[in-house]
């Protein structure tokens, strides 16, 4: 199907009314790809004549040298008149002309004839100006998807079940635009107008939008409590109050309503308030509340969410254990959490959906071997950074068919890595051991990962040594950490292969034991960060260490570094940060 010809096919529909007096010019079939041709007969045979004799559509076919009332431009459709065809059917349910560009035209007041239409889908179209009056005539309109740079809604939609209207600036003062719904539409269900400039508070007239099923009204500046009558709207399954400046005590009634299938509170730092008991069989799937002050402990009756799939709580207040319940949610998709738990992470091992486990910067305690790892074979993201973690990494981690993400530094993690990696058989883009107690030599095998976009090893006791030229493997890398630890680095001989090195942003081995510059680094200019600090480089620091041209910070320090080569030549515009210092260069800097 040709993407081009499908606006005009949705605009047709609307033509109709809106365009009736406009003359259109016959076209030549040439003008027409068959796919668009197949498209404007479908449309024809979808619409029902009073005359069909007298229709000039009768004929429209694929072999015809003329099509009546199509217009064509650089051999596409724009235009079609359907203008006293005697059509009496086949437009009665939807208008969708959404992803269009109508160039910031007003929204046609035609639309207000097509009395039939029951859903009309306007958004991302580029209309803009004032939405007509008269399309409060559309008494059958279920679904209404508004532009976001239209300016206002007036008019009475009795029937209205849908409500889209994000994006759309609503000039109302205060809570005045809950009146103004619960009169004009009071059988909506679906409520959507996020990023309205809409004021609070939520004004208790909404009550009698009894029917509410969805009310998302996400970055608007509210500036008030959560009224407790939410918690009366008994068929409520989503509340999305995301970044709504909400303060004061959230109502547990709302976290209670047994219908409550999605909660947003995140990006309200000044909501407060604790997790209630919950009731068995809730219909809870999705919990956010990252960046609130909610706090205190999770509920053992947690476990009771059978449904939940996904549970956000980024740098709320939550503390304590997180409970044994937990290993009760096997519809477990996405967690998220960066609080103050304490004691051991509980077995997921029921929770086969799981995709993402964040769980860094909490003061979890403990071994992570009491979870089947291999098991979960839809985890992509294994996030436990620092924590208090110890004990051996499994070596399912390594060896885990579907993780890309396995980060879990700044732990206490022990052991050696030595046999643990599998490399064909796993897909690892990011690995991050650093600031653990690991040890032992650093297995050849960790330069097969041939996915590895970032690699940081810094901070363990790994031993042993390597020549740099192994990280030619790993064509895809971008960040290498490999600072402080027990091994050392050949760096020599490395000149003549410096293009087969991957394109680096960040490298940091300091203390890495080197006694040379890596000559590969003459063709790094993408590298934004150069830490080369505590080793035992020697000579003259040379005039291409400046010119990357994105490189922002630049340390040599702590090395027997003698003088400059000259000239400089141009430093790189973005350098903020160079650190020379416990060298042994004398004299002063070159201009």
């Amino acid at each position: 199907m040709n993407g081009s010809i499908v606006p005009w096919l949705l605009l047709a529909i609307s033509t109709i009314s809106i365009f009736s007096d406009v003359a259109m010019a016959s076209a030549s079939s040439q003008c027409l790809g068959v796919d668009q041709r197949s498209l404007l007969l479908e449309l024809r045979n979808s619409l029902v004549f009073d005359s069909y004799v007298s229709s000039k559509l009768v004929h429209w076919d694929q072999g015809a040298d003329s099509w009546s009332g199509v217009t064509c431009e650089d051999g596409l459709m724009v235009g079609l008149d359907l203008s006293k065809e005697s059509i009496s059917g086949g437009i009665d349910d939807s208008l969708n002309l959404a992803f269009n560009n109508f160039n910031a035209t007003t929204i046609p007041s035609g639309l207000a004839n097509l009395s039939r239409v029951a859903y009309l889908n306007l958004s991302y179209a580029g209309f803009t100006g004032h939405i007509p009056t008269k399309l409060s005539r559309l008494t059958k309109l279920r679904t209404l998807d508004l532009p976001d740079k239209a300016t206002s809604l007036i008019g009475d939609l009795g029937e209205l079940r849908e409500l889209y209207l994000d994006g759309v600036d609503v000039f109302a003062e205060g809570s005045e635009w809950c009146d103004i719904l619960s009169s004009s539409v009071p059988k909506l269900e679906v409520l959507s107008m996020s990023y309205c400039s809409l004021s609070g508070p939520i004004n208790a007239s909404l009550m009698s939008l009894a029917n509410l099923l969805v009310i998302q009204l996400d970055g608007n500046n509210l500036s008030s409590i959560v009224p407790r009558f939410l918690a009366n709207f008994s068929s409520l399954k989503t509340l999305s109050l995301y970044d709504c400046d909400l303060q004061g005590e959230f109502p547990h009634e709302i976290f209670q309503v047994q219908t409550l299938q999605t909660l947003d509170l995140s990006s309200n730092e000044l909501l407060q308030g604790s997790l209630p008991e919950f009731q068995e069989n809730g219909s809870l799937q999705t919990l956010v509340l990252s960046f609130t002050n909610i706090s205190g402990r999770l509920p053992d009756s947690i476990g009771n969410l059978k449904n939940l799939s996904r549970i956000e709580l980024k740098r709320c207040g939550f503390d304590g254990n997180i409970p044994s319940s937990f290993t009760n949610l096997s519809q477990l998709s996405y967690l998220f959490s960066s609080n103050n738990f304490t004691g051991p992470i509980p077995s997921l091992n029921k929770s086969k959906n799981l995709i993402q486990i964040i769980m860094y910067n909490n003061s979890l305690i403990g071994q992570i071997d009491s979870t089947q790892w291999e098991s979960l074979s839809s985890l992509l993201i294994l996030d436990l950074q620092s924590n208090l973690l110890e004990g051996n990494i499994p070596s399912s981690l390594f060896t885990h068919p579907s993780i890309e993400e396995l980060l879990l530094s700044n732990n206490q993690f022990s052991g050696q890595l030595k046999g643990s990696f599998d490399a064909p058989s796993h897909m690892l883009k990011a690995l991050d051991l650093s600031n653990n107690n690991m040890g032992g030599e650093l297995p050849t095998s960790i330069w097969e990962l041939r996915g590895l976009n970032e690699l940081f090893l810094s901070s363990n006791n790994f031993s042993g040594s390597f020549h740099i030229n192994s990280i030619q493997q790993l064509r895809n890398l971008s960040i290498l950490h490999l600072s402080y630890k027990r091994f050392s680095i050949d760096a020599t001989n490395t000149a003549s292969q410096a293009s087969s090195f991957p394109e680096l942003t960040l490298l940091h081995l300091a203390s890495c034991q080197l006694m040379t510059l890596p000559q590969f680094l003459v063709n790094q200019s993408m590298l934004r960060f150069l830490d080369l600090s505590h080793n035992y480089i020697q000579g003259d620091i040379p005039r291409w260490i400046w010119t990357p041209k994105y490189l922002m910070n630049l340390n040599l320090s702590s090395n027997s570094f003698e003088d400059f080569e000259t000239p400089l030549g141009n430093f790189s515009s973005t350098l903020v940060v160079v650190d020379l210092h416990s060298n042994m260069l004398r004299g002063n800097l070159p201009p």
